[in-house]
């Protein structure tokens, strides 16, 4: 079976969709949150020079909306607006899930095969329950590797003004290139731009 998100590859098996970069293009558009959110992320790119991602889930897709670079970067990570991301790896899928009640979340984990990219990828479901159940204590997720080997994923919730989360803010780095010294003020930043980025969201949708 086929989705609008999913065509049979001439090959055999399934590859994804043109509704995939329709979806995206659709969600920038919404409520000019995009537009408002991206003033945020270039303040984080310019400061910490890492990449940095909004990205929102649609159902069991995580989808990446908007991404920043540094002009002053000079390693590049492949997430392009449009990309879709597994829904059990990575800080930006984590947080995107951690907010939601636990049975709406392990009915997303359990509604498809959840792949391994990495001895780092957790595919355990009471395993992720218990992640996301730490994700929401701290109020933050980081990912070590989980994904890519060698990237450092870092990711704070955007909530809309009823409290649900409608988005993640997440700054992607190449792990030994971001010293441990330098991530409790990255984190703080990362959290305080979620913050505002709410603030905004509350005001466009009043």
């Amino acid at each position: 079976m086929t989705s609008a998100f999913l065509e049979e590859a001439p090959g055999g098996g399934f590859r994804l969709g043109l509704q995939v970069l329709a979806l995206a293009r659709l969600t920038r558009k919404g409520y000019g949150f995009s537009g408002a959110i991206l003033p945020l992320m270039k303040k984080l790119t310019q400061r910490f020079h890492q990449t940095v991602l909004l990205t929102r889930r649609v159902g069991d897709i995580i989808v990446c909306v908007e991404r920043e670079e540094s002009t002053g970067q000079y390693i590049r990570l492949s997430y392009e607006r449009g990309t879709t991301l597994d829904i059990n790896a990575g800080a930006s899928a984590l947080v995107l899930l951690a907010w939601l009640p636990e049975d709406e979340a392990r009915s997303l984990l359990t509604s498809r095969e959840l792949r391994k990219f990495s001895p780092n990828t957790l595919t355990d479901v009471d395993l992720l329950i218990e992640r996301l159940a730490q994700i929401r204590t701290q109020g933050y997720a980081i990912s070590y590797g989980e994904v890519d080997a060698d990237a450092l994923g870092i990711a704070a919730p955007i909530f809309d003004e009823s409290g649900t989360v409608v988005a993640a803010l997440s700054i992607v780095a190449i792990e030994r290139r971001l010293p441990e010294s330098a991530r409790p003020e990255l984190i703080e930043a990362l959290e305080s731009a979620a913050t505002e980025a709410s603030r905004t969201l509350a005001v466009i949708m009043s």
